[in-house]
C-alpha cells in the first residue's frame, strides 16, 4: 500500500496534488498527515523525507519525493496518471512543469490557505502576467484537446498540477476570462477537492509564517476555518 505524506490541507498546495491525482484515479494510498511545526518543521519532516519537505511517497522500500517524481513514479504503474494520446501527453507534460517550476509571483503574493477570504492590496504586474498566462495555457488545452480537463475528456495529471491555483483564485478573488474561471470552478467540484477543503476548514493548526504571507498581502475579509 502507498502511503503519502503530506502536511496541512489549509496551506499546503504541494502536498494537495499528488493527493488528488491518488483520489481522482481512484488509486489505493494511506494519509499520513505531518502538520507543520515552525522552524522545527525540516528536521521531523527528515524522519520521512530525505529534504525534510512534503510531499513525500512510501512504497515499500522506495522512497519518492518532490510532486514531479511522485507523479512519475505513478504514471510507471498506472497509465491514466498522462493522456493516452502522444500529443496531449507531451503537452500535459509541458505544461505541469511550467507550473512545477514558474509562477512565482503567484506563488508569492498568494501563499495558499483554504479557509480564508482575502481583497489583495493590489495587483502588481507580475501577478498580472502569471493570471494571463494561466488563462492562455487553460484555453489552449481546453480548445486543443476538447475538456472539460486541461489535456482531454478525464482528468489527469496536469488538472492535480493545477489545482492549487484553484484554491488560490477562490481565496483572494482573483478575476479571470470565463473560460478560465469556469475550468477553475470544475476543480472546485471534484469531489477530491471538496473532500481537501472541507478537511482544511476543520484543522485548528496554525502556522504563524503561511497566515503572516497571507496578510501581507491583502485584507482578511473571512475566516472560515474551525477557531483554535
Amino acid at each position: 500500500m502507498l502511503t503519502l505524506f503530506i502536511a496541512n490541507k489549509n496551506y499546503s498546495s504541494w502536498s494537495l496534488r499528488p493527493w488528488l491525482l491518488l483520489r481522482e484515479l481512484g488509486i489505493p494510498f494511506t494519509e499520513q498527515l505531518e502538520p507543520f511545526a515552525g522552524d522545527a518543521t525540516a528536521e521531523r519532516f527528515r524522519r520521512f523525507s530525505p529534504t525534510g519537505k512534503v510531499p513525500c511517497l512510501v512504497d515499500g522500500s522506495n522512497t519518492v519525493w518532490d510532486s514531479l517524481g511522485i507523479t512519475e513514479y505513478l504514471a510507471e504503474r498506472h497509465a491514466q496518471v498522462w493522456p493516452a494520446d502522444a500529443s496531449a501527453r507531451a503537452w500535459a507534460r509541458c505544461a505541469a512543469a511550467e507550473m512545477h517550476s514558474g509562477f512565482a509571483a503567484l506563488r508569492q503574493q498568494c501563499s495558499m490557505s483554504c479557509g480564508v477570504r482575502i481583497r489583495l492590496h493590489h495587483l502588481p504586474p507580475e501577478l498580472l502576467q502569471d493570471l494571463a498566462r494561466i488563462e492562455e495555457l487553460w484555453g489552449e488545452g481546453i480548445a486543443r484537446f476538447g475538456g472539460p480537463f486541461l489535456a482531454g475528456a478525464a482528468f489527469t495529471a496536469v488538472d492535480a498540477f493545477f489545482a492549487p491555483v484553484a484554491f488560490r483564485i477562490q481565496s483572494y478573488g482573483l478575476t479571470l476570462n470565463p473560460v478560465a474561471a469556469a475550468y477553475a470552478a470544475r476543480l472546485l467540484e471534484l469531489d477530491g477537492m471538496r473532500s481537501w477543503y472541507a478537511a482544511a476548514l476543520q484543522e485548528r493548526w496554525r502556522d504563524p509564517g503561511h497566515d503572516a504571507d497571507v496578510l501581507r498581502a491583502g485584507v482578511l475579509l473571512e475566516d472560515l476555518r474551525a477557531a483554535v
